[in-house]
């Protein structure tokens, strides 16, 4: 399972809690890093999604849920014991106590309900060190500025009166902080105020006018210009440089009349073509989508240990993966493959594509009629019941 720590690390709760990462058109799967993008249409066992939901379809197909993705994580990263892991997973399967104790042989039905009240206890002081991690990174958020001004649309046009800045000011303020150039990093933001300002009008112009960001992008944004981005974002905002929702969802560029015109130039001929390019990426993959083409066959999962054998049928060979993590889950359900995955563990068995169904140019051509008997083919050739396999009986239903 490819890991995705950096996505996890950088990830808001919800996001997390979602399972994908929504940034402009692009949607990223935290589990494993798989892209979907706005515009292009994603099959999948014949019916047809759009970017966002496709990828709700990809984490169920892949991962199983986000849920049983988050508790096969290595303990370093939950902090959970085998133990938790083992008593979440059969909670999250909505087990009783009675049920849980029999499952992972762990004392009494009393000792199973003493675990969900520890479990609670480190659930309740989750949140308090949440939110204390939260206060620590925006320290001086909810403090006075330096300067106290209500933040307005000229809030930043009446600092500018009041510090009487010339050009001369301002040229020699941005090379002494920004000594790599203006583009470049910010060597310090400890500065008097009216430095402040003047480096904070620069930094402002790495924003889009009219566009929206979430204070996600915007951290993207400062993290290149200085390793405390949390305070130069509460700058843009105690200025007026930037708005936000109440609820920080949203924020945007906030210029007066006389530095927007600037602005809008410069910004400009990168906009025009950067629609341009953005306008012929989406047209390529839309392109790319009508070639995507899915592959329905019949696979098998071999014991190679004793040779036994699981065959089924799938419209989409590209989710059999989707079988293993169910297995490493415990949530097959073919109970005497899962009963032997958990004895021989994942080593033992080898997961391989047994035949491709092709498909007729016939309009008259019936997919699933077609592997339905493909896989009878398959059933009577390998006989996979009894000690040679894991179906119980000639009909090839799984139990």
């Amino acid at each position: 399972m490819k890991s995705s720590e950096p996505l996890l690390q950088t990830a808001t709760l919800e996001e997390i809690k979602r399972g994908y990462l929504a940034e402009g058109p692009t949607f990223t799967c935290i589990c494993c890093g798989y892209k979907t993008e706005a515009g292009i249409v994603y099959p999948e066992e014949g019916v047809l999604y759009e970017a966002e939901r496709y990828m709700r379809v990809h984490i169920e197909k892949a991962h199983g849920s986000v849920f049983e993705y988050l508790l096969e994580l290595d303990k370093s990263v939950t902090g959970l014991s085998d133990v938790q892991r083992g008593l979440l997973g059969q909670f999250y399967e909505g087990k009783k106590d009675t049920e849980v104790q029999k499952a992972l042989g762990i004392g009494s039905a009393s000792t199973i309900r003493n675990h969900r009240f520890v479990l609670k206890e480190k659930e309740r002081q989750a949140k308090i060190f949440l939110a204390l991690m939260e206060l620590l990174k925006s320290k001086d958020d909810y403090a006075p500025a330096e300067l106290v001004l209500p933040v307005t649309r000229h809030v930043h046009t009446i600092i500018y009166k009041q510090f009487d800045i010339s050009e001369q000011d301002r040229e020699k303020v941005l090379t002494k902080y920004f000594p790599e150039g203006t583009d470049g990093p910010l060597s310090s933001f400890h500065m008097q105020q009216k430095h402040k300002y003047i480096v904070l009008t620069e930094i402002a112009k790495r924003f889009e006018p009219k566009r929206h960001y979430t204070e996600k992008q915007v951290n993207e944004v400062l993290k290149q210009i200085y390793e405390d981005y949390v305070e130069l974002r509460r700058y843009l905002i105690d200025y007026g440089f930037l708005n936000r929702e109440e609820d920080g969802s949203q924020y945007w560029l906030n210029l007066p009349a006389e530095h927007e015109e600037k602005t809008r130039k410069q910004t400009e001929t990168g906009r025009v073509k950067g629609e341009n390019e953005e306008m012929n990426r989406r047209k390529e993959l839309q392109e790319q989508a009508k070639e995507v083409k899915t592959e329905a066959g019949i696979y098998q999962i071999r014991n190679e240990r004793n040779g036994r054998v699981f065959v089924d049928s799938t419209l989409n060979l590209k989710t059999i993966n989707g079988q293993k993590f169910m297995l490493q889950m415990g949530s097959h359900l073919n109970k005497q493959l899962q009963a032997e995955w958990n004895e021989y563990g994942d080593d033992a068995f080898t997961i391989e594509v047994l035949e491709v169904l092709k498909k007729e140019d016939n309009p008259y051509f019936d997919t699933k009629d077609a592997l339905a008997k493909c896989l009878s083919r398959w059933m009577d050739q390998l006989e996979p019941y009894g000690e040679q396999g894991y179906h119980g009986d000639k009909k090839g239903s799984s139990e």
